[in-house]
């Protein structure tokens, strides 16, 4: 789906048959303003999202930018005004808000993670841990926080995982057959698999055709050691049981990526708010 396809779905699950209470309760000629609050510092996201929500709900209303996404906000800063039927804007509310909270969220959230990278040259990766349609915003939302994006889904890249290797029988028959597989297909796509341990290592290695490893569940000192073997013949990646306490540790080993789902499936929502001007 495209984000307008998305947003279109996401309007007709509030509005429904319409916005009966704004419709009783507010004259159909009511014109009015109102402006995006923020409640709590963090760093702001989904300001063009929300100007699209207004666009589909009533193509008359006007926004006036004052801040955009990535800028650092306190509580107080004044994101937005928009102005025009106070039935429409009453209408586009919800939504707004439920898209900018939480993508300034996980902006936010990232944003702390990334700040303990600094002075590393590890980058900070997302995962498929996200909201059911709501994948294009919150990775739009990480590397806005200043993370990387992983793959977008199941389409774009091979990444061969634990329950993958042991299906197939094996890494070598795992490697394989993602290789014949490509061949067969005509498909250049980047290939990812998952170690286990020091031996997973030592196998994909010698068997080779592959552009990273994934360490799963290593302590640092264990990942250091698997990183100081792999060296810079591939691609490394920490994933599994990194919080925002240990994360510093991890990139200190010198891996080149950690992923960390807690971006997009366990995040606290900014607060805002979105208020009549009289």
């Amino acid at each position: 789906m495209t984000i307008d396809q998305i947003i279109e779905a996401a309007l007709q699950e509030d509005i429904g048959t319409g916005d009966h209470t704004s419709l009783s309760a507010i004259p159909k000629t009511a014109h009015g303003k109102s402006r995006l609050i923020i409640k709590e510092d963090g760093i702001l996201c989904g300001v063009d999202v929300a100007i699209k929500v207004f666009e589909k709900v009533d193509p008359k209303l006007v926004v006036t930018r004052y801040l955009s996404d990535g800028a650092a906000v306190k509580y107080g800063d004044i994101a937005f005004i928009v102005e025009g039927s106070s039935i429409s804007i009453l209408t586009a509310e919800r939504l707004v808000l439920n898209f900018m909270q939480r993508m300034s969220g996980i902006a936010t959230v990232t944003a702390t993670y990334v700040k303990r990278l600094e002075g590393t040259n590890t980058k900070l990766l997302d995962t498929r841990k996200t909201t059911p349609l709501m994948r294009v915003f919150e990775k739009y939302a990480v590397k806005t926080g200043g993370g990387e994006n992983h793959r977008f889904g199941l389409f774009d890249m091979i990444m061969i995982k634990d329950n993958h290797i042991d299906f197939a029988g094996g890494i070598a028959q795992a490697i394989a057959a993602v290789k014949k597989y490509l061949a067969e297909n005509k498909l250049d796509l980047k290939i990812e698999i998952e170690a286990r341990s020091i031996n997973d290592v030592n196998e994909i290695l010698r068997i080779g055709g592959v552009d990273r490893i994934m360490l799963d569940n290593f302590e640092p000192e264990l990942m250091k050691e698997a990183v100081g073997i792999i060296g810079h013949r591939v691609e490394t990646e920490a994933s599994g049981g990194i919080t925002i306490e240990n994360l510093r540790d991890y990139a200190l080993t010198g891996v080149d990526y950690i992923s960390v789902g807690a971006l997009t499936h366990h995040i606290k929502s900014l607060d805002m708010s979105l208020k009549a001007i009289s």
